[in-house]
């Protein structure tokens, strides 16, 4: 492990833990799901948003009010002021997988820190299933400490042979309810989602278990058409995993999945804007199908925040070259090198998504997938935007690149 990745990560670990106080920003270009307001404001009294505006006269008053003198007071100079993004699908980073235990976690989660996603859903590779349901109880253990961390994704081990991806083809079975029960009782309520392919056998069966338990099953990584894709949305599927990748594309007398999520609200698609797994009029595309319904992902591997070289997804090794990663065995994509911090400024700088929808995309979007954008048992204070009663979560970055110059989790500065 790199000494000064370790460094940081304590830092965060430190941060995380200090008593937050009240503080508050102004002259910013504040930005999230419901529009973007010039010279606007922001009061928190700790963990929480406290007050938001645009009048100086209100800022005084507000300030006043929760206990902000004037050494609290940060001037944004005009930067843009958006909620802390939301991460619901990435596995890892600067050298390390979520999967590597608890030091690993807060390594690859001070990776993602730095770069603006302030809360996290942390994704687990294929692995046998004993080894997987050890890795889902580091997480749940990590959560007790950290608020930062809001759960586990399992991508996998119920995927498609045939659309496998970087996924070890040697764990791949199906959810049999044993299996299912198995992974569940060891993440004691904190799974938020998995990723399965519902064609295999017992995979409707799975979706409904899933869902009774609280879990958003996600369809990817499958050979689904598209009537079983309807299918697995009625039986409680909520999620599409990295839509356009590892599955049935479009074809005008094969819809496969993608038309099934598109046309049903009740489903949430990833999507990861790089330019790379999918290519931009694809991605384009993506925004104007399914409005608001959008959720910006990295699927970020160890490799993230780090040269290029060989790494390692799960038992698999892996090549990652000009950014790009891929399985050493046949070359086949293995995740991603993305932060979300990149995949904001992509979609607005090069896709042309507003600023507005693209921050939805990465707040507001994927919390209501989990019911985070109202108060909940795991965030306690809503996340998703900039109002008063939400979390703390918030971000200043550059009015042109967006690249993230300060970070706050929960009313906390992260400093490095």
């Amino acid at each position: 492990m790199n000494a000064n990745h370790v460094a940081t990560a304590q830092s965060v670990t430190n941060s995380l833990m200090r008593e937050p106080q009240p503080f508050a920003i102004r002259n910013a270009r504040v930005v999230d799901a419901r529009g973007v307001r010039e010279h606007g404001w922001v009061v928190a009294d700790g963990e929480t948003i406290a007050a938001t505006g645009t009048s100086t006269d209100e800022l005084a008053s507000a300030c006043a009010r929760f206990g902000v003198d004037e050494r609290g007071i940060i001037d944004a100079k005009g930067c843009n002021l958006t909620p802390g993004y939301l991460d619901i699908h990435a596995h890892g980073g600067w050298g390390v997988a979520f999967d590597d235990g608890a030091e690993a976690i807060s390594i690859a989660r001070a990776c993602h820190m730095a770069h603006g996603t302030t809360r996290q859903i942390l994704s687990l590779i294929t692995n046998p299933l004993d080894v997987m349901a050890r890795n889902i109880r580091v997480v749940r253990e990590s959560m007790d400490t950290r608020p930062d961390i809001l759960g586990s994704h399992l991508e996998g081990p119920f995927l498609a042979l045939t659309r496998k991806g970087a996924h070890d083809p040697n764990c791949l079975c199906d959810p049999v309810p044993e299996s299912v029960r198995t992974l569940l009782d060891a993440a004691d309520g904190s799974m938020r989602q998995i990723t399965i392919a519902p064609e295999r056998p017992h995979g409707m069966e799975a979706i409904r278990m899933l869902r009774a338990s609280g879990v958003v099953p996600a369809i990817g990584h499958c050979d689904a058409d598209y009537a079983m894709a309807c299918k697995a949305i009625d039986a409680g599927a909520g999620l599409m995993t990295h839509m356009f990748n590892a599955m049935n594309g479009l074809h005008h007398r094969e819809p496969g999945p993608i038309p099934a999520v598109v046309e049903d609200r009740r489903v949430t698609i990833e999507l990861i804007a790089d330019g790379f797994h999918v290519q931009d009029p694809m991605l384009r595309l993506a925004f104007e199908l399914a409005p608001h319904r959008i959720a910006l992902v990295t699927d970020a591997m160890a490799a993230t925040g780090c040269p290029d070289g060989y790494y390692k997804l799960g038992a698999l090794d892996v090549n990652v070259v000009d950014g790009h990663a891929r399985l050493v065995s046949n070359n086949a994509i293995a995740g991603s090198t993305l932060v979300l911090e990149e995949a904001v400024a992509h979609a607005i700088n090069r896709l042309g998504i507003s600023p507005q929808d693209a921050v939805e995309a990465a707040t507001l979007t994927p919390a209501k997938t989990f019911g985070f954008h109202m108060p909940n048992p795991i965030t306690k204070d809503p996340l998703g935007l900039l109002a008063p009663g939400f979390a703390a979560d918030l971000l200043l970055s550059n009015p042109r690149t967006w690249h993230v110059e300060r970070v706050w989790c929960a009313g906390r500065i992260m400093s490095s």
